[in-house]
């Protein structure tokens, strides 16, 4: 075992970052470690027992949902349960979120957000996918925790990482102090410090993005798309497109080799797809930490103040010079609209298919 440091080791060593905390935060990383160590190895069996396709029900979200899905979402608040660090539980497959009121976790100060598998809809195709989690400590003093202390900015969050299950499985995350890398040694069942200090390039030549709903997308990001596309070496143009569907494995690549991962507003999801508690947050805690820009194409993520659970935005995250170009190109061609009060009545009655609007 010498010279390599363990996820355990690691968390400890690193305790004194912060003063408030007295092992509960160290302990809550254990667990959600433990927790994903347990998905893996069902991730890794998919294939050989009933657990892929559909469960026959459907999220919050109106998402169909896969029984890897549930067991996921099922082990996580287990472990999160068991532990006593957390008194709330907001996931992706919960329309409410998880009071965790038992005696172990009667003074817990923490707060987890989670998407726990991200991109299972590549599963059976065998294409990587993840787990993304946020921690906040709790605003309330007294009594039950409660939504109010769950809307948090980004700013807010004490921890974040994602666990990628892919060709070798890792878990990456950030307290604040810069963002580590760990690799599962199935061998010795440990997760080892293989990534230290990880940043992201300040360059890069990926662009990450669904182009089968380009005729979908704000002016901005076709004009940045086209820009991406044009030859130019001085700028290292055209770039490689490459897209995954799912976050965690798009932006795992980009966090390495540097690029920009964009999930913009269309026509049918106005205000974005990904769900920034549990998905947008964590990342752009992550990449800020490593040297990089997330932003919803204008304003920077980590601003944003929540006002429900499943809340949705845009992102535009990776390296900082080829986000901050397709900032530009939204600034330029997708500013946001000022509307006055009779405009906003005017958009809402035409949403509602009322014609005419009013005089």
């Amino acid at each position: 075992m010498a010279g390599i440091t363990t996820l355990g080791q690691f968390i400890i060593e690193k305790q004194a970052d912060f003063s408030y905390a007295k092992g509960e935060l160290s302990r809550l990383l254990r667990d959600i470690g433990i927790a994903s160590k347990i998905v893996n190895r069902e991730v890794n069996k998919a294939g050989l027992v009933d657990i892929l396709g559909d469960a026959g029900t459907t999220n919050v979200q109106g998402e169909d949902q896969k029984k890897l899905d549930m067991y996921a979402n099922e082990q996580f608040i287990s472990a999160l349960t068991s532990g006593g660090e957390c008194c709330i539980v907001v996931t992706e497959e919960e329309d409410e979120f998880v009071p965790i009121d038992s005696p172990v976790s009667k003074n817990a100060k923490y707060i987890v957000c989670i998407d726990p598998l991200d991109g299972s809809s590549n599963i059976d195709v065998n294409v990587a996918v993840g787990t993304i989690f946020s921690i906040y400590r709790r605003k309330s003093v007294d009594g039950c925790a409660t939504i109010t202390d769950i809307l948090q900015k980004g700013t807010q969050q004490v921890a974040a990482g994602y666990v990628i299950y892919g060709s070798s499985t890792m878990l990456v995350y950030t307290t604040g102090n810069g963002v580590n890398g760990f690799t599962l040694d199935p061998s010795i069942g440990e997760f080892c410090l293989s990534h230290p200090n990880m940043k992201v390039p300040e360059d890069g030549i990926i662009y990450s993005i669904n182009e089968g709903n380009y005729v979908h997308f704000p002016e901005g990001v076709k004009k940045y798309i086209k820009y991406a596309q044009v030859e130019d070496l001085s700028t290292r143009r055209p770039y490689t497109s490459r897209y995954i569907g799912s976050m965690v494995g798009d932006i795992h690549r980009n966090l390495i080799k540097g690029g920009i991962y964009m999930y913009p507003t269309t026509a049918s999801s106005p205000n974005g797809k990904l769900r920034l508690l549990y998905e947008c947050n964590p990342m752009a805690f992550i990449i800020e930490q490593a040297g990089g820009v997330a932003s919803d194409g204008l304003n920077r993520i980590l601003d944003m103040q929540p006002k429900e659970l499943h809340q949705r935005t845009s992102i535009f995250i990776g390296s900082p010079k080829m986000v901050k170009k397709a900032e530009e190109f939204m600034a330029e061609f997708s500013p946001v609209k000022s509307l006055s009060t009779d405009e906003i009545v005017e958009e809402k009655l035409e949403q509602l298919g009322v014609v005419g609007g009013i005089d």
